[in-house]
């Protein structure tokens, strides 16, 4: 779900869906890298995101959401009662937005069936299992997120493009752009941290305490799929929470060392030499969506 393009306006991947739904064009998705010595470092290469695009996007990681927790439970074998199985069904497929809705409608479904997913499985198996979730819903993922060519700056750009999708703010380094072998990105101000306070004000229920419990294993699953190894590091400072993310090939060292983006102080170091890895954020009990 959420075709997209290499930049000529010609859809790669999936072009068309069920429903005839057509993917939606994208921004050039190398732009990152194409920057002149001197050139001022764009927030972001996807500011002028489409609509459509982000709707596509939201609906793509919804996808990956539940097509992954479907089959995680599967592979618990008779487990699940399945009547609450299919009460959380009909409460995910709720009051869906018609095909032409806004991103921010498909922002707030997904969100909602976030939390509803994440409660779901913490209330019945316990926090450890969500590890096992990111990694079956990484499976999704391989198949349904398409290779650009770029190797390891791939998934470094999906990140950056969900970045977008909450108006977080981030950059790619500048010494060293995003490229096959090796790609990074610093998330300077995490958006996601707005969205669950203004949710939570509002009386939405949260199960997690933090949202880098599940998005860190959530991410770093999604470049080990792609058959790269991710490393990551939490940060706080000045500008509020934030993370750095790095892609890097197999034969290539991965490191950590940051960016000097903002003097922020770290709070979790993962670096992964290859699957499973368990990537923790901060220890949880109460939140629902992941980056």
């Amino acid at each position: 779900m959420g075709g997209v393009s290499d930049g000529t306006g010609a859809p790669t991947g999936s072009a068309a869906r069920a429903g005839g739904e057509a993917g939606p064009r994208t921004a050039v998705l190398a732009a990152a890298s194409q920057r002149h010595p001197g050139a001022e470092q764009p927030r972001s290469p996807y500011r002028g995101m489409p609509d459509a695009e982000r709707s596509a996007l939201w609906r793509q990681r919804l996808h990956e959401a539940e097509a992954g927790l479907t089959r995680y439970l599967v592979s618990r074998g008779d487990e699940l009662h399945l009547t609450d199985w299919f009460v959380l069904q009909s409460e995910l497929f709720a009051d869906l937005p018609g095909p032409d809705a806004p991103a921010v409608e498909w922002q707030r479904v997904f969100f909602r069936d976030q939390a509803l997913m994440e409660r779901f499985l913490v209330l019945r198996y316990g926090e450890q299992v969500l590890g096992d979730w990111a990694r079956s819903n990484a499976e999704v993922h391989r198949e349904v997120e398409p290779d650009h060519g770029r190797g390891a700056a791939d998934p470094i750009h999906r990140i950056a493009r969900q970045a977008e999708l909450y108006g977080s703010h981030y950059e790619f380094d500048d010494d060293a752009p995003p490229g096959p072998e090796h790609a990074a990105l610093t998330i300077t101000h995490c958006a996601i941290w707005d969205y669950r306070e203004k949710a939570r004000r509002s009386g939405v229920r949260l199960t997690l305490a933090s949202p880098c419990t599940y998005c860190t294993e959530a991410l770093s699953a999604n470049i080990r799929a792609k058959g790269y190894r991710p490393a990551h590091r939490l940060t706080h400072g000045p500008t509020g929470h934030g993370c750095r993310w790095e892609s890097t090939t197999a034969d290539e060292p991965a490191t950590t060392t940051a960016t000097a983006v903002e003097p922020a102080t770290a709070t979790a170091t993962s670096t992964e030499p290859g699957p499973p890895a368990g990537t923790t954020g901060p220890t949880a009990t109460d939140e629902p969506g992941e980056s």
